[in-house]
């Protein structure tokens, strides 16, 4: 009898282990289809605006908003969405989010303008919540190999990004759908995400209240550290939603095709993913990231530098460089919510600052610079401004990549000022 329980005992740990093997294997898939819907939706209307603009009859700055309102969604929900997760848990906050997304893509092809913007409105606050919680979750379930799965699920999404951006034109103009049809397919996606994460949902927990975060977060608003780092989150990200939205009717202007406009951007999008994979990994070698940030955001304003002035001459070029300076940004703004904060706690609440404040912020930009181009008749004005944005955005990255770190102390104290450690 004792001589058969081992036997009959070791097929289980082999069942659990390939239960458990099999489980992973889901959740990294199912982390990769959410982070391919995280930018693909917003990516895939560029090269369609002038389409959009003559179907609907709609101005520049007033076509802008549909860039510009789902980053109104990202600022306003982003410190909501751990408040949802804490409620019914991070993985059906997730799960719902997919559903949500799908439902505003499907609206947003609806037919009318109210539908347009108001779908638009609807997809940006699903991912939101994505933005948010996604990398929470990779920090939980992967807390060995966080930067490993990070890596892997920003290079999904500017690939996610890259092919929406390069397919819609085509998949609109080429197969004769139209640009209503060409946004509605990227429910699809998001549908069979969904499918996907339905495991995840099973048996999920929810994790407990993060005590004291808004305090943290109050307190972090008074540093000048946490400001530039909250600053070059936002510029970043006003500067790469400005390129993504009026980057092809800037090259259209200069006699590009509409298809190959979209690809211009495709290309963009495409080059940026080997910048958003190796930046972080070169930034957490060294103890002070300014040399980094420095070459990146060179980098991109060397790309917007070109279009000013070269225009469409060597517009592959210029492309290329944006894309390259841009890519290295957007992954280095994440990175340094880690680097600048001395523990995860800290680094949550910066993140929900800069992401909130950030994208606040980068809202106005598409809306901007599409008024700017109405009232001068062309592109000079807003690149040359987009210039200055990057000037700042220099500045703004130098403090915000020293060696330092802010520190709030948990305990009530006569100054609640955060410290910067350094």
């Amino acid at each position: 009898m004792t001589g058969g329980e081992p036997a009959k005992s070791e097929p289980g740990r082999a069942t659990r282990r390939g239960s458990s093997r099999v489980r992973v294997v889901l959740l990294v898939l199912g982390i990769l289809l959410l982070a391919a819907n995280l930018r693909a939706a917003l990516t895939g209307v560029a090269p369609l605006i002038g389409q959009i603009r003559t179907d609907t009859g709609l101005s520049n700055g007033v076509v802008g908003l549909l860039t510009a309102l789902p980053l109104l969604a990202f600022g306003a929900l982003s410190p909501v969405a751990p408040m949802l997760s804490r409620r019914i848990g991070m993985e059906r906050a997730l799960f719902a989010s997919l559903f949500v997304l799908a439902a505003g893509i499907l609206l947003r092809s609806a037919g009318s303008v109210t539908a347009l913007f108001l779908g638009t409105a609807v997809l940006g606050a699903a991912i939101a919540a994505g933005n948010v919680l996604l990398p929470g979750l990779i920090k939980r379930e992967f807390p060995e190999r966080a930067g490993l799965m990070t890596s892997a699920y920003s290079t999904t999404m500017g690939i996610a990004a890259a092919l929406a951006a390069g397919a819609s034109a085509p998949i609109a103009y080429g197969a004769g759908l139209g640009w209503r049809a060409s946004l509605a397919l990227w429910a699809l996606p998001a549908l069979l995400a969904a499918v996907v994460w339905l495991p995840q949902v099973r048996g999920a927990r929810t994790p407990g209240a993060s005590v004291g975060t808004s305090r943290r977060v109050g307190r972090l608003r008074r540093s000048p550290l946490a400001w530039q780092v909250t600053l070059f989150m936002g510029l970043q990200s006003l500067v790469y939603y400005v390129t993504l939205t009026w980057l092809p009717e800037i090259l259209r202007d200069e006699g590009l095709s509409v298809s190959s406009a979209g690809w211009m951007l495709a290309l963009a999008q495409a080059v940026g993913i080997v910048a958003m994979f190796l930046a972080p990994m070169i930034a957490s070698r060294t103890p002070s990231q300014r040399g980094i940030v420095a070459a990146a955001v060179i980098t991109n304003g060397a790309g917007t530098l070109g279009l000013l002035v070269a225009g469409g001459t060597a517009a592959a070029l210029w492309v290329v460089l944006l894309g390259l300076g841009q890519g290295a940004c957007f992954s280095l703004a994440l990175t340094l919510f880690a680097l600048r904060a001395p523990d995860p706690e800290h680094a949550a609440a910066l993140s929900g600052m800069a992401q909130s404040v950030g994208y606040l912020f980068a809202a106005a930009g598409p809306s901007l610079f599409g008024i700017l181009r109405d009232a001068t008749g062309s592109w000079t004005v807003p690149l040359a401004l987009l210039l200055a944005f990057t000037v700042c955005l220099l500045l703004s990255g130098i403090g915000a990549a020293r060696n330092a770190q802010v520190a709030v102390p948990h305990a009530p104290s006569a100054n609640p000022i955060p410290t910067e450690v350094k």
